[in-house]
């Protein structure tokens, strides 16, 4: 296949070749942004707009206001970058085309013409997300460089509300489906991202690698939401790599209904699962984002859009309620989730809560209450509590569903990219990256990939379908459903991302928002080498509830967040 050359900067596949591209970004973005045009302090009123921790609604204002532009806001968002990525390592690509494509949006602007909420909004993608104006890569060596030759409904929808995609973000390879082990947001094309609450790297020997100190979350990274490099970003989750990032990185995040936005365009694991949501600051940013990726129609390139009924102009924002906690209630999950729980026929414990993280849980219990809600304590759920091992969801938790899903459906994907495509099948990949280990596609190895790849998918549709059926029991109807229906709840409550997995499954809704930091334990602490002191990390909680939920969770958690405000920015970069 012959190189590309396209117009727009990307990594190199080494780490010295990925610095220098950064540096020669940040000069050029500068250079391009800077020159014959006035600064932001320029505008015809008042004092310079601060986009660190800016809300969606705090930029249209200013651009209502003529206090800013979207060209400025670009620019401002460009120098965050340039001055920041090198201390955090959040972006894979930067699109050459955001300053065009915001001047463009100013001139709608002044004609009258206003797109939707996200008119001038610059916003990042996950690296999966396909855009034709910048590589896909999914962060796998053999797509370094590779445009796609169509862009995801999800994509379209962002643009069509008035978004500048300015970037793509870090993003663990493949969604963490290359190797067993690999670290939060790395991949052989980006290297490892940096937690910006404690941006520094494992000293302990063994995790020496480079990888963080901190742990980033993952599959998505919420790296360059936290630092203002974009207003929001948007994620893709399997199981837990929408709600882990955002809680690593004090975000809110929602994790959709499987079905709320188009999958078309996205690198899969599984359709069964896969969904794309919002990470953002603010519960209102979230919200905003939701809206315009979820798209006016059902896409009919992804038959699952047709699940959840859209809201009246797809207006999220219409459910932020500061008194929606009132009379709202609220169920504990007790069992694994906040203390340690006997798995059936066996002598082992699973599960719990440290003293310090049981506290924070006890404080939010507390506020839910004093905000009105009722607290429905315990409100464990049925399979998890099930003492009989054939059907308890803690001794039926293996499930084939990933494995034969990652099959079957990224070959798929790769029969829609075209004769263009460096791979055609998952095989090839296979072939491709254990041909260039020499240029470090394979730092990990890749054993989920040949253990997918591994799978005759007639041979083994059976039991694929035997653990579809099974995870849609245990997790959904005598799962999260279950509870939801015999203690008549609104939402459960989950500490940080502790629900990913039991509502993955059925593909039920979760929101997350950030709520306090919590220290390493002293075992952990005791593991640093001496005068190494790790940092406290983000910590947030977890709204959840059945399929289509979305609106009632995020009336919740707005009112949550705004009875406690308590996100704050990371320390060290203003």
């Amino acid at each position: 296949m012959t190189e590309r050359h396209s117009p727009h900067w990307t990594r190199r596949s080494t780490v010295r070749g990925r610095r220098s591209a950064h540096l020669a970004l940040g000069v050029a973005l500068l250079t391009a942004a800077c020159t014959g045009v006035p600064d932001a302090s320029e505008s015809a009123t008042s004092e310079p707009f601060d986009i660190v921790e800016a809300t969606i609604p705090e930029m249209q204002q200013a651009m209502e206001e003529g206090r800013i532009t979207s060209r400025q806001l670009v620019e401002a968002h460009l120098v965050r970058i340039a001055t920041y990525e090198e201390r955090v390592n959040a972006v894979m690509n930067v699109n050459a085309n955001a300053l065009a494509e915001a001047d463009r949006l100013d001139r709608e602007r002044a004609a009258g013409q206003l797109r939707g909420p996200l008119h001038g909004i610059p916003i990042a993608l996950k690296d999966n997300v396909h855009t034709t104006d910048m590589p896909t890569t999914g962060g796998a060596l053999a797509f370094d460089g590779f445009v796609p030759p169509y862009e995801s409904t999800l994509s379209t929808n962002l643009r069509e509300a008035g978004a500048v995609i300015l970037a793509k973000t870090v993003m663990t390879e493949l969604a963490n489906y290359t190797a067993a082990g690999m670290p939060g947001n790395y991949s052989a094309v980006g290297g490892y991202g940096l937690n910006p609450y404690d941006p520094r790297r494992d000293p302990r020997e063994g995790r020496d690698d480079g990888r963080p100190v901190m742990g980033v979350g993952g599959s998505s990274s919420g790296i360059g939401t936290a630092m203002s490099f974009w207003a929001g970003n948007v994620g893709t989750e399997t199981s837990g790599s929408i709600l882990s990032p955002s809680n690593a990185n004090m975000l809110v995040g929602i994790k959709p209904t499987v079905g709320r936005v188009s999958r078309w365009g996205v690198i899969p694991i599984t359709a069964d699962q896969d969904i794309a949501g919002p990470m953002a600051r603010t519960v209102t940013d979230a919200a905003i984002m939701f809206g315009a990726m979820e798209g006016a129609e059902p896409d009919p390139n992804d038959d699952s859009t047709t699940r959840c009924e859209r809201p009246a102009n797809g207006d999220y924002t219409a459910f932020l309620q500061a008194d929606a906690l009132q009379g709202a209630r609220i169920g504990i999950p007790r069992a694994m989730y906040y203390d340690s729980v006997q798995v059936p026929g066996t002598d082992n414990f699973r599960g719990g809560l440290g003293d310090e993280a049981r506290a924070v849980m006890d404080e939010a219990i507390q506020i839910l209450q004093a905000q009105g809600a009722t607290i429905v304590d315990p409100a464990d759920i049925p399979s998890v509590v099930d003492p009989d091992p054939e059907t308890s969801l803690l001794t039926n938790g293996g499930s084939s569903v990933l494995s034969y899903g990652m099959k079957r459906d990224f070959n798929a994907w790769l029969a829609t990219l075209g004769d263009d495509a460096p791979v055609s099948t998952l095989t090839e990949l296979r072939e491709w990256n254990e041909a260039h280990r020499n240029r470090g596609s394979l730092k990990y190895d890749q054993a989920r990939l040949d253990g997918s790849d591994a799978i005759d998918l007639e041979a083994a549709r059976a039991e694929y379908e035997e653990d579809r059926a099974r995870d849609l029991l245990l997790n959904g109807e005598r799962g999260i459903d279950a509870a939801m229906v015999e203690h008549e709840l609104d939402a459960l409550l989950f500490p940080r991302s502790a629900g990913a997995g039991i509502a993955a499954r059925p593909g039920y809704p979760t929101v997350i928002v950030p709520f306090a930091r919590v220290g390493v334990s002293e075992e952990a602490a005791a593991s640093f080498p001496e005068g190494f002191e790790p940092r406290p990390a983000p910590y947030g909680v977890s709204f959840t509830g059945g399929a289509c939920s979305e609106p009632a969770l995020i009336g919740l958690a707005f009112a949550f967040e705004q009875a406690t405000m308590r996100r704050v920015a990371p320390e060290g970069f203003r």
